[in-house]
């Protein structure tokens, strides 16, 4: 006698959660990166696909795939929730970018730390403002808010095939070149102070040739760097809870060009 405790287009339909579910908690920020271990990452993707499981049930598609187009959906649904979670690691991307020019310039360069969560070689000024991001990024529980896009990308977007003809591309693109934009602001007083330094480092050169420009350069710009950083640790916290708003309008606006 075949038994069958759970229907075939209902287990399929969980699978396709589940492969969404686990593609974004792979992408998003804080779980993003090799310091949490894969099987927490599993773990939670699954219990996570178990409790939203029936509030996404109704929105999935009632029939019973081949494995081919079972297969292809998987595949559109790990790649929308690497969308999804992309949206976010932009945001942090330019928080990487902006401090790694502060670095740069405030004499730095040289001083690299191994970043678990990118697994690559960042300044030290870079790490900074990227704990400090992620720290902004806990304290105004935007984590909680991908829970809620998981279901709210199942009511605009069902599980289907990607169309990217609407302008999905294009958004992509002028999200990416934001990611630029605020890098600058990020790192821009820092960057104005600098340079109103080194100008009359410049001047003073002129007019005491004797003096060690150079020498006297590094301290003061490290000098600088960390007081004005010290004074505007505010409007860098405004600027991230800005851009986490945004990010929410920039994620549903993304899947409804996929639609």
């Amino acid at each position: 006698m075949d038994l069958q405790l759970v229907p075939l287009q209902q287990f399929q339909t969980f699978l396709l959660c589940l492969a969404r579910v686990i593609a974004l908690i792979a992408a998003i920020p804080v779980f993003a990166g090799n310091q949490i271990s894969g099987r927490i990452k599993i773990g939670l993707a699954v219990a996570t696909a178990l409790l939203l499981f029936p509030s996404m049930a109704p929105y999935a598609p009632k029939v019973a795939f081949t494995v081919t187009e079972f297969g292809l959906l998987i595949v559109n649904e790990v790649l929308l929730g690497v969308l999804i979670g992309l949206v976010a690691q932009l945001i942090f991307a330019a928080v990487t970018f902006g401090g790694t020019v502060i670095g740069y310039q405030m004499g730095f360069a040289a001083a690299n730390i191994f970043d678990p969560q990118t697994t690559q070689q960042l300044s030290l000024l870079s790490h900074f403002i990227n704990i400090l991001a992620l720290l902004a990024f806990l304290s105004f529980d935007i984590h909680h808010f991908f829970f809620k896009i998981i279901i709210e990308s199942y009511i605009i977007l069902p599980p289907g095939f990607l169309d990217f003809s609407h302008g999905a591309v294009q958004q992509l693109m002028h999200l990416g070149g934001q990611m630029f934009v605020l890098g600058v602001k990020f790192s821009a007083p820092v960057l104005a102070l600098l340079l109103i330094a080194n100008l009359v480092l410049g001047i003073l050169a002129r007019v005491f040739p004797q003096l060690n420009v150079f020498m006297l350069s590094f301290p003061l710009n490290i000098g600088i760097s960390f007081l004005v950083i010290g004074l505007t640790l505010n409007t860098m916290v405004f600027t991230l809870r800005r851009e986490f708003d945004t990010m929410g309008e920039n994620i549903l606006s993304l899947l409804q060009l996929l639609k």
